[in-house]
């Protein structure tokens, strides 16, 4: 963090952050078969995705778990960014690269940095520092004004407009100070974590993991049923029987805090919360959770410093934005 994660979260609902994401996974897929190569390792159409275009999409266990929850960049039908969690980048990299597709794999994150530009205001910064600025879901190769490449779509994890930004690792400092100069605040991953919760959106290894299923997390969505992909028997049956376990949003009405792995309960059904933290928009604690089948008769309960209370469930995203 640079000023503090409340401040800076302000600062992205009320104006422009930039975060520097570098940590997180960025590769290159080229050749003939990349939408073959996409549709067979990912779960959503990257088939029916237009040229020029972001998607979120899951590569999957073979037993419909959740590998990572991915985004992809479709540049053109024979080439795509595909944009892995950080901790998963090798994983997801080594997996199109032993696919068996015609494809080249490039691994991109050693060579360039991500910045994210998030908030309100983002549109009018990027606009001071690129020659280009890509729509919602839109990708596109721009420069800056100096003429330095940029690869950018209208992408991010705060429910915010703006972009994401892919730049050479040896003109990152200079694009970096750009976007700072534009008006827009340096933040740090607190922030970003706190943000992305008011939003309902699920962090990988904490709501997402292999054990968890896209429609147990509520992600049907994400999931096209009309292609072939790794998992797709296993989350075919689940779906013919429904979910055992159901993702769940609450508040706390309080400045009370369920943290990750608070026992959560509703009558005699149990789980777990998965992410909890304060909400700086609401002034409240807000999480997220499992439960194990469909909630019981009673109110839905949180166990914190060894106390049961009672919370309000709520429907993700906790926030609403202009």
């Amino acid at each position: 963090q640079y000023t503090g994660v409340i401040e800076e979260h302000h600062a992205v609902r009320e104006g422009c952050g930039v975060f520097d994401v570098s940590h997180l996974g960025r590769f290159r897929v080229e050749g003939p078969a990349t939408i073959t190569a996409l549709d067979s390792e990912l779960c959503n159409d990257a088939a029916g995705l237009a040229d020029g275009r972001a998607q979120y999409t899951m590569a999957l266990t073979e037993e419909g778990g959740v590998v990572d929850d991915i985004i992809i960049w479709r540049r053109s039908a024979e080439a795509a960014w595909v944009m892995p969690n950080g901790v998963n980048h090798d994983r997801i990299l080594a997996r199109f690269a032993a696919g068996g597709h015609d494809v080249r794999v490039d691994d991109a994150r050693p060579s360039t940095a991500l910045f994210a530009v998030q908030g309100p205001s983002a549109r009018d910064v990027l606009a001071q520092v690129l020659a280009d600025v890509p729509n919602r879901f839109r990708c596109i190769d721009t420069t800056t004004r100096d003429g330095v490449e940029v690869a950018a779509a209208g992408t991010g994890y705060t429910g915010e407009r703006g972009a994401e930004l892919i730049v050479a690792a040896d003109d990152a400092e200079g694009l970096w100070h750009e976007l700072v100069d534009a008006g827009g605040r340096p933040c740090g991953l607190g922030a970003r974590d706190t943000l992305r919760l008011e939003m309902g959106y699920p962090l990988w290894g904490q709501d997402l993991d292999e054990t968890t299923t896209p429609l147990e997390a509520g992600l049907g969505r994400v999931v096209s049923w009309d292609h072939d992909f790794v998992g797709r028997q296993a989350l075919s049956e689940q779906r013919e029987k429904g979910p055992a376990r159901r993702l769940v949003g609450f508040t706390t009405g309080s400045r009370r805090i369920a943290r990750t792995g608070s026992a959560l309960r509703a009558g005699d059904t149990s789980g777990v919360v998965t992410s909890g933290n304060f909400s700086p928009i609401l002034g409240m604690g807000i999480g997220l959770g499992y439960l194990d089948g469909e909630p019981g008769e009673g109110a839905l309960e949180v166990e914190i410093r060894g106390e049961w209370h009672p919370v309000e469930p709520a429907e993700p995203p906790f926030v609403e934005l202009g």
